[in-house]
C-alpha cells in the first residue's frame, strides 16, 4: 500500500504538469514536422538542380531529352506501381533540367568553360550550373569509355545517379540506331520492367512492401526511445532533489527502499504509457483521416497496412521491459550523486552503449534475421528495442521473443534488487560521490 502512494504521488504529480500536457499535444506535430520537413527539403533540392550536358558525340541531344521524359513517367516501386513512389519519382526526375551543350569547336575548351560556370553562385543573376555530366566524343563506339560528372556539391551522388541513367540509356539508344533498329524495337527492348517488393513471413504469407513501412518503423522505435531517455531522466532527477532537500530520510524512515524505489518507477512509467497512449491514439486517427481522404481521392491507403494490433502490442511489452531497464540505472544514478550534473556524468558511457540498437538501425531493419541482429536481439540491455526493430521488419520464431522478454524480466529482476541496494544507502549519502569500489562494498554490505 505505501508503495500505491508514491505511484500515485508521482503519476499524478507528472501528468498535472502543464509541461505534460504542452509536451503531449505538441510532440507528435513536431515529430511530423522533422519527418516531412526535411523530405520536403529534399524534394526542392531536387527541383532546383541544373546541368549542363557537354556532349563530345554531338548526337545525345533528342535521346537525352526522351529519356529524361521517360523517367518522369517511370512507376516507382511502391507496389502496384502507383501511388507515393511513382509521383515522388515523377517530381523528382520532371524538376531535373538538362541543358543541352553541343562543342562548336575543340571539345576540351566547350568543357572547360561550361565546367567554370560552375563558379557562378546560384542567385546573381548570371546563369549557373549545379552540375556538368561530360560524355566523350568516342562513347558511341567504345563502351568501357569514363563519363565524368563535375559539381558543386561533395554529395551530389543522386544527381549524378540519375544523369548516369539517363545518358547511358540514351547512348544505348543510340548506338541500336547506328546499327539499324528500328526506333519501334528500340522502345520495345528499353521498356524497364517494375519491382514489386513482397514480404515472404516464415509462416508463408505474403504482403508487399513499402516506403512507409520503413519510415513508421522509426517512428515507433523513436516512440519507444524517447519517452524512456525522458523519463529515466525524470526519476533521476526526483532522487537528487529529494536527496538535497532531506526529504528522502522522512520517506525512507516510513516505508523501504524497495517500496520508495518501485513506487517512483512505476508511477513514471505509467506517466509515459499515458502519453505514448495519447500519443498513437493521435496519430491512429491521422492515419484513418488519411487514408478516408486517400480513398475519396482514389490513392487508397490501408492504414491497417502500416499500424496493426501486433505491432501496438510488442510496442507495449517492449516499452515497459525497456523503460524498466533505463529506470533502474537512472534511479542508481541519482542515489549516488549529489547532483544532476554528477548523475548525467556517471551515467553518459553506460547511455552511449544503450543506444547501440539505435545505431544499428539501419542494418537491423534491412537484415532482422542474420546472427549479428539476433545475437544483439537477445542481449537483455539491448532486447526491448533490437526485437522490437526485428517484429517490425519481419516475423522472428516465437522462442526468439518470448526468450527476449524472459531474458529481459530477469535482467530488470536483478538491477532492481541491486538498485535498490544501492538505493538504500546512496540516497543518505551526501557531499561526497562514492567511488565504485564503495558501491561494491554496499551490494555485497546490504
Amino acid at each position: 500500500m505505501r508503495a500505491l502512494a508514491v505511484f500515485k504521488r508521482e503519476y499524478l504529480q507528472v501528468v498535472r504538469k502543464k509541461s505534460f500536457l504542452i509536451l503531449t499535444v505538441l510532440a507528435p506535430f513536431l515529430m511530423a514536422g522533422l519527418i516531412v520537413v526535411p523530405a520536403l527539403a529534399s524534394l526542392k533540392g531536387l527541383g532546383a538542380k541544373r546541368v549542363a550536358l557537354v556532349d563530345g558525340t554531338g548526337a545525345l541531344a533528342a535521346d537525352v531529352e526522351s529519356e529524361r521524359e521517360h523517367e518522369t513517367a517511370l512507376p516507382g516501386s511502391s507496389g502496384d506501381g502507383s501511388g507515393p513512389g511513382r509521383r515522388r519519382r515523377a517530381q523528382a526526375a520532371s524538376a531535373l533540367a538538362i541543358e543541352y551543350v553541343a562543342p562548336g569547336r575543340e571539345v576540351e575548351i566547350t568543357l572547360r568553360e561550361t565546367v567554370a560556370r560552375l563558379q557562378t553562385a546560384a542567385g546573381t543573376g548570371a546563369a549557373h550550373f549545379d552540375g556538368v555530366f561530360y560524355v566523350p566524343a568516342g562513347a558511341l563506339e567504345n563502351p568501357g569509355v569514363k563519363l565524368t560528372y563535375y559539381t558543386r556539391a561533395s554529395v551530389d551522388f543522386i544527381t549524378q545517379e540519375r544523369m548516369n541513367r539517363i545518358v547511358n540509356r540514351a547512348l544505348v539508344r543510340r548506338r541500336l540506331e547506328n546499327r539499324g533498329v528500328s526506333a519501334a524495337e528500340i522502345e520495345r527492348l528499353l521498356q524497364s520492367a517494375v519491382t514489386e517488393g513482397v514480404q515472404v513471413s516464415p509462416s508463408g504469407s505474403k504482403r508487399g512492401r513499402g516506403d512507409l513501412e520503413f519510415l513508421g518503423a522509426f517512428v515507433f522505435v523513436l516512440l519507444l526511445l524517447l519517452p524512456m531517455i525522458i523519463y529515466g531522466q525524470e526519476i533521476m532527477r526526483g532522487v537528487v532533489a529529494e536527496k538535497s532537500d532531506r526529504v528522502v530520510e522522512i520517506l525512507i524512515s516510513s516505508m523501504s527502499a524497495l517500496e520508495l524505489l518501485s513506487g517512483k518507477v512505476l508511477g513514471l512509467a505509467a506517466a509515459g504509457l499515458t502519453q505514448v497512449g495519447i500519443w498513437m491514439a493521435m496519430a491512429a486517427g491521422a492515419v484513418g483521416v488519411a487514408g478516408g481522404l486517400g480513398s475519396l481521392g482514389g490513392i487508397g491507403i490501408d492504414p491497417l497496412r502500416y499500424i496493426s494490433a501486433r505491432t501496438v502490442a510488442f510496442f507495449f511489452i517492449f516499452y515497459v521491459l525497456g523503460y524498466l531497464i533505463y529506470a533502474c540505472l537512472y534511479a542508481a544514478a541519482g542515489a549516488v550523486s549529489n547532483s544532476e550534473k554528477e548523475a548525467q556524468q556517471m551515467l553518459a558511457p553506460l547511455i552511449l552503449v544503450l543506444m547501440v540498437p539505435w545505431i544499428l538501425a539501419m542494418p537491423i531493419l534491412q537484415s532482422p534475421e542474420s546472427r549479428f541482429a539476433v545475437a544483439l536481439s537477445l542481449v537483455p540491455v539491448f532486447t526491448p528495442i533490437t526485437m522490437f526493430l526485428r517484429v517490425l521488419a519481419s516475423e522472428p520464431p516465437l522462442w526468439q521473443i518470448a526468450l527476449s522478454v524472459a531474458l529481459s524480466v530477469g535482467t530488470i529482476y536483478i538491477l532492481f534488487a541491486l538498485t535498490a541496494k544501492i538505493f538504500r544507502v546512496g540516497i543518505l549519502i551526501y557531499g561526497k560521490r562514492p567511488t565504485i569500489p564503495e558501491i561494491w562494498r554496499w551490494l555485497k554490505a546490504a
